[in-house]
């Protein structure tokens, strides 16, 4: 005789959760295959990014820095959770409606996928497979917590088994209740076993999708690239542009140190081989080159400080590096510049655009389309193929990464990704100064001590630093060499450090004599302003 009966709750949320761990693991192996942009968590993340107003981005840069990419991803995946574990709690009673539920999931992902620039009808693939793979571990699981080992479903129809006989073998007999009140036989151990084999599935599935993205394949071919000898070497360091004072930031910020704020949730993996620079729109001459087309031009190399629009007054998103690639300037006569074009659309390899302004670009300051950074082939974080570097601008208007598109065009005809979301068009970096040591709420000792920090003023250049405590008298700080008006600077100033708690400050003054302002504004929508204030306690 058949009966329905109603499986524990736990056990319904604990198969949805292992079929939805199935489902992603799946989808991310097809991804693997079909571009890792197509992962659905990522599509539905970027998705997230792009709809989310502008303070949302500024408290979660401001709150997790660097990281937060992957709370966004992580967040995407608690939600994903509870809506597998809500699927597995439906179908223990009707698997008609766990197939619903995972169907739902489908739409969202495949209309996510699908909105992203450059999108194909075969990314919608990873998607679908996975939801398929999601609805047939469902399936399995759910059968086999409500059939005992040996015992038949009546019916193919899940959630219904025959009565099995009083002390079958290999059968637990906890109380728990059928529809009506009657106990029947439920098997605990058969379901963790089943989960336990759907999560290596799906972990196995997810690990091979992670090497089938194209990173190792991508991480060879950088290593394969040897870097020309540039024609326009960098000016000498000059001797005294670092004081060496330990927790100072150096004038070369590492590779691997190097702020990283973009809007890739998953960092592109451009095959050099396959990889273009198209140039086009308002020019005489459309160009298009190759990665070896690059290679063979003529190369610059110059020291220049990238800095990122998010950055809070004394923030960490600003660093030095020693770039190395073909003047932009050089590319843009080659293609003949027509009257009236003002702006540089550029669009990296996934989708993301930003504005630059021509005449930055063409005025003679360094602007490169970059091929190295720090005598090493581009980082794949920091742009690997190429990206652009332009000295005075902030990032999100000039330091496009996995660059592959340059539209000349009017700041009238074409926006950049960040501008219709409240940030300006056009973005000069401002002047401005940070306190390195001591840090903010240090205890210090009383005698001499050293404030230190760095100050950028790029394409104009740092003249003076002034630091002064408990709002006193100014003091003129000590400033380090530097090779150009493209750096930071480091300065330094010593302080007999009395017993007490002290506010230190900072401002500079820029080449042209311009200095700092004291006024405080937030990062949105052309940069922070504001002295950079610290307390310490001292004795």
């Amino acid at each position: 005789m058949q009966r329905k009966h109603v499986v524990p709750g736990w056990a319904g949320a604990l198969a949805g959760l292992v079929a939805g761990c199935v489902a992603l693991g799946v989808a991310q192996l097809v991804a693997g295959i079909v571009g890792p942009g197509t992962f659905p968590v990522v599509a539905v993340g970027d998705v997230a990014v792009d709809l989310a107003p502008p303070p949302v981005k500024d408290f979660a840069i401001e709150t997790f820095g660097e990281n937060d990419k992957a709370v966004l991803i992580g967040g995407v995946l608690v939600v994903l959770a509870l809506v597998a574990t809500a699927i597995g709690i439906l179908a223990r009673r009707r698997l008609v409606l766990g197939y619903a539920g995972l169907a739902a999931f489908g739409v969202v992902g495949v209309l996510a996928v699908l909105t992203r620039p450059g999108s194909r009808p075969l990314d919608v693939l990873p998607t679908v497979v996975g939801v398929l793979a999601g609805a047939w571990a469902l399936r399995w699981l759910i059968r086999r917590i409500t059939t005992p080992s040996g015992q038949p479903v009546p019916g193919g129809t899940a959630g219904e088994r025959e009565e099995p006989p009083q002390g079958a073998a290999g059968v637990e007999r906890p109380a728990v209740m059928r529809a009506g009140g009657e106990p029947y036989a439920f098997d605990r151990r058969r379901l963790l076993t089943g989960a336990a084999g759907g999560v290596v599935i799906a972990g196995a599935a997810a690990v091979l999708g992670r090497e089938l993205t194209g990173r190792a394949m991508v991480d060879s071919a950088r290593v394969a690239v040897k870097l020309p000898a540039p024609a326009v070497p960098a000016r000498p360091l000059p001797p005294g542009v670092d004081f060496g004072i330990n927790g100072l930031s150096p004038f070369v910020t590492a590779n691997q140190g190097f702020y990283r704020v973009d809007t890739a949730l998953v960092v592109p993996q451009v095959d050099p081989e396959t990889w273009t620079l198209r140039i086009h729109g308002m020019v005489d001459r459309p160009i298009e080159l190759t990665y070896a087309d690059l290679l063979r031009r003529p190369l610059t190399e110059a020291d220049v400080t990238l800095a990122c629009v998010s950055n809070e007054v004394g923030g960490p998103y600003v660093g030095n590096a020693r770039w190395l690639g073909v003047r932009m300037a050089d590319l843009l006569r080659e293609a003949g510049i027509q009257s009236g074009a003002d702006m540089l659309l550029s669009t990296s390899h996934d989708g993301f655009t930003c504005g630059t302004p021509v005449d930055v670009v063409t005025d003679g300051r360094d602007a490169l389309f970059a091929i190295a950074m720090n005598g090493e082939v581009l980082p794949v974080d920091h742009g690997f193929p190429v990206r652009q570097v332009v000295p005075g601008l902030y990032g999100y208007v000039s330091a496009t990464k996995w660059v592959v598109d340059v539209k000349v065009t009017r700041f009238d005809r074409d926006e950049a990704y960040w501008t219709p979301r409240g940030w300006a068009a056009q973005a000069p970096i401002k002047t401005q100064s940070r306190i390195d040591l001591p840090g903010s709420g240090a205890s210090l000792e009383p005698g001499r001590t050293t404030i230190a920090g760095v100050a950028w003023a790029q394409h104009t250049g740092i003249d003076a630093v002034e630091v002064r405590v408990d709002r006193g008298a100014w003091q003129r700080a000590r400033l380090a060499q530097v090779p150009g008006p493209d750096t930071w600077r480091q300065w330094a100033l010593d302080w007999d450090a009395p017993a007490g708690r002290h506010t230190i400050e900072v401002r500079a003054t820029d080449a042209a004599g311009r200095t700092q302002t004291e006024r405080q504004a937030p990062p949105a929508p052309d940069g922070a302003t504001g002295w950079h204030t610290i307390t310490v306690k001292v004795g």
